[in-house]
């Protein structure tokens, strides 16, 4: 292929139907971790009895609403990040012992388990069980599938697909937004809490017409289905021998044989990693201990945390109250504009990364983010309408410009494949964390500030300092061939020192 094959030609030759198929499947976890993190926002005032409606609806045997003050809200929006953390950390294991398909699957089960509970709450006790089980899922998927997706990707184009799990994540945001914009009524909230048990169960059944990773098989002893399956994603005239080269992973004439009796075995039985896997295979205590991972792990949590601590989900969660004094009656419709925006932004932008860099990416997001965080508070500060509604819009178009997107894909190209489930996993549990920080006590330091969005200078302030740091820290992976050539300069330089 020639340098400058343009994007669309490429994409057309490299993207099967199949891979289209499983890409699709794969994504609706994503967009669930986005729902589930904006599905209360609108219904908010209705939820918490602050707007009572006498709309009848088929769930009148439930209460109309449960009643909350700021701070019981605050609990129920942020126990669904413990269940995210939970998952999180639990997911790099998982999909490294058990593969990437199987954690998947499991996820979906917590998608179901949790909407239903969700959906059927009569006090916030059990709002917060839903909120919670339904985050366990959420943290697990959103580890698992930016694993799966690099590892399925053609190659040419990783960084593209790559910010499909952004994509989904802005796109289940969308729908939440919307469903709340026409069904913030009466009971009717409760439909957009079961919307997300119905997409679970869509997800499970697909899964099961979705294949393995055939890199984590070709690293377990299945080296001819992982060449078979790599053959249906890319298309049964492609040419995958570059690609299985780049795994490193030499198949012996004992591995076909194990091989062979997994295929007549049992459903259920898992292949055993090969030597060279096994003896490789870093858990997530020994990658944060071992000084060849450090590095990389202090990278992505630091990007990680960034995205949260810049203040992106004060705009999904609590967007419309915090708007709603300046805007009383556009602010919902607002919101659901940013949405639209943040998923036609993050489209827009997906070729970026491979254009011009992940890290010029992550910089630039950061910078124009910070600098609307300003904007934002002199205008909520000031009652400038026109200037908050803008800031608003641009801030979220930063955010999908880079500081979206790109992190996902960083664990799997700062470290090698037998550490990229723990690193992920510390990744992704940083990023809970932070998101919890903002969930639980955005609107209580707001208040403590007297309101009046003064809580978005700290945001500038966070994307400041750590902007700062990810310009001294974080290397760039964009056109490298392996984690050596990504850390080869620092390498070189500790080593004189």
């Amino acid at each position: 292929m020639a340098h400058d094959e343009p994007l669309y030609k490429s994409l057309i030759r490299d993207t099967t139907a199949y891979f289209a198929f499983v890409l699709l499947v794969t994504v609706l976890g994503p967009f669930q971790f986005g729902y589930h993190l904006s599905e209360l926002n609108a219904p908010q005032d209705v939820i918490t009895c602050k707007k009572l409606s006498s709309q009848s609806s088929a769930l009148d045997g439930l209460p109309q609403c449960i009643p909350m003050n700021t701070v019981q809200f605050s609990v129920v929006t942020s126990i669904y990040t413990l269940g995210g953390l939970i998952g999180a950390l639990g997911a790099g294991p998982s999909c490294n012992r058990y593969g990437r398909l199987l954690t998947m699957r499991m996820t979906t089960v917590s998608f179901v388990l949790g909407s239903i509970i969700e959906t059927f709450a009569t006090n916030i006790g059990v709002l917060c069980l839903g909120r919670l089980v339904s985050g366990l899922g959420c943290g697990a998927t959103i580890v698992v599938v930016p694993i799966y997706i690099a590892e399925i990707a053609p190659p040419k184009e990783k960084g593209l697909f790559g910010t499909f799990t952004q994509i989904s994540i802005c796109l289940g945001i969308l729908i939440a937004q919307l469903l709340g914009y026409f069904l913030s009524k009466g009971n009717l909230w409760r439909i957009i809490l079961a919307v997300s048990g119905a997409l679970g169960l869509l997800q499970l059944a697909g899964l099961f017409l979705v294949p393995e990773s055939p890199r984590w098989l070709a690293e377990h002893r299945s080296p001819q289905n992982a060449r078979r399956i790599l053959h249906r994603l890319r298309g049964h005239n492609a040419d995958i021998d570059a690609e299985v080269k780049a795994w490193d992973i030499d198949a012996t004439e004992d591995d076909i044989s194990e091989e062979e009796a997994l295929l007549s075995a049992a459903p259920g039985s898992h292949p055993a990693p090969t030597p060279k896997a096994a003896s490789a295979s870093i858990n997530l205590w020994q990658a944060v201990k071992h000084p060849e991972y450090q590095p990389a792990i202090i990278a992505v949590v630091a990007v990680m945390s960034t995205q949260q601590l810049t203040g992106i989900n004060s705009i999904v969660m609590y967007s419309v109250s915090l708007l709603s004094s300046l805007l009383p009656t556009t602010a919902s419709l607002l919101i659901v504009a940013v949405s639209a925006l943040n998923l036609v932004a993050t489209i827009v932008f997906a070729p970026l990364s491979d254009k011009i860099g992940r890290k010029p990416c992550i910089l630039i997001s950061i910078a124009g983010m910070g600098t609307c965080a300003v904007l934002l508070a002199l205008g909520l500060l000031f009652g400038i309408k026109i200037l908050a509604a803008i800031a608003t819009l641009v801030f979220v178009a930063s955010f999908a410009f880079g500081l979206g997107p790109v992190p996902f894909m960083l664990a799997n190209e700062l470290v090698g494949p037998e550490a990229v489930g723990a690193t992920q996993s510390c990744a992704l549990a940083a990023n809970w964390i932070a998101t919890f920080l903002v969930s639980q006590f955005f609107p209580i330091v707001d208040k403590a500030l007297g309101g009046q969005g003064k809580v978005y200078f700290i945001f500038a302030g966070f994307a400041a300092v750590c902007g700062s740091f990810i310009a001294y820290w974080v290397p760039e992976t964009k056109g490298k061939s392996g984690v050596e050539e990504v850390w080869g300069k620092r390498e070189a330089r500790e080593r004189i020192e």
